[in-house]
């Protein structure tokens, strides 16, 4: 509801200092959730200097990452970026 009431419960704070480690990924041919949007949103939380922040886009990909063949690659991904905090 946050994208239809900024005073939602559900408003993400991206200045939160409790914030844990986010990593955008994004499949290059993804016309659902294009590069513009997840760079911005990536823009937005990597001015929080209390949380690590990155960023990836995944070749050749969709929208649909984690279901299509080839998502052993997207996940292992995002398990690598998981196991540097861990």
């Amino acid at each position: 509801m946050a994208n239809f009431n900024p005073w939602s419960e559900t408003k993400v704070d991206s200045t939160a200092e409790n914030r844990g480690p986010l990593l955008g990924i994004s499949g290059e041919k993804d016309h659902t959730v294009p590069w513009a949007i997840v760079h911005a949103s990536y823009k937005k939380q990597s001015r929080n200097e209390h949380a690590v922040t990155e960023i990836i886009e995944m070749p050749g990909r969709g929208h649909s990452l984690t279901i299509d063949g080839g998502w052993r690659e997207v996940c292992d991904t995002a398990l690598a970026f998981v196991k540097r905090f861990v």
